[in-house]
């Protein structure tokens, strides 16, 4: 069981998905390749749930954008920052953050330790 779950909230240009498909794509190759137990990238389809602070508008999401939220499994803390730096020295990856489809100051970013799983 994964003990530990980087996760990711962002806006994108709904123009971008396209592109921003193909670079999660790349992105769930290296982490997986290094040992990340699971990637996952998903699209906002439903962001009007009737309850709470909707994710668009948590996620300040303009007109034309859309919310992804993404999270990455790992066995512990450790085994994180592990793959990570793996991922950083991988020769995929460089040159990534020249073209994001997206603004990477808006996007939201945290470690989190699993509290349930099932």
């Amino acid at each position: 069981m994964a003990k530990y779950v980087d996760a990711f909230v962002l806006p994108v240009p709904t123009k971008n998905l396209t592109k921003y498909k193909k670079l999660a794509a790349l992105a769930a190759k290296v982490w997986t390749d290094h040992g990340a137990l699971e990637y996952v990238e998903a699209v906002a389809e439903d962001l009007a749930p009737g309850f709470g602070v909707p994710f668009a508008k948590m996620a300040k999401a303009k007109k034309g954008e859309t919310v992804v939220v993404s999270w990455i499994k790992y066995k512990s803390r450790s085994h994180r920052d592990k793959v990570n730096a793996l991922v950083s020295a991988d020769k995929r990856m460089a040159g990534m953050a020249k073209s994001l489809p997206f603004d990477v100051k808006r996007m939201a970013w945290g470690g989190f330790d699993t509290l349930v799983a099932k």
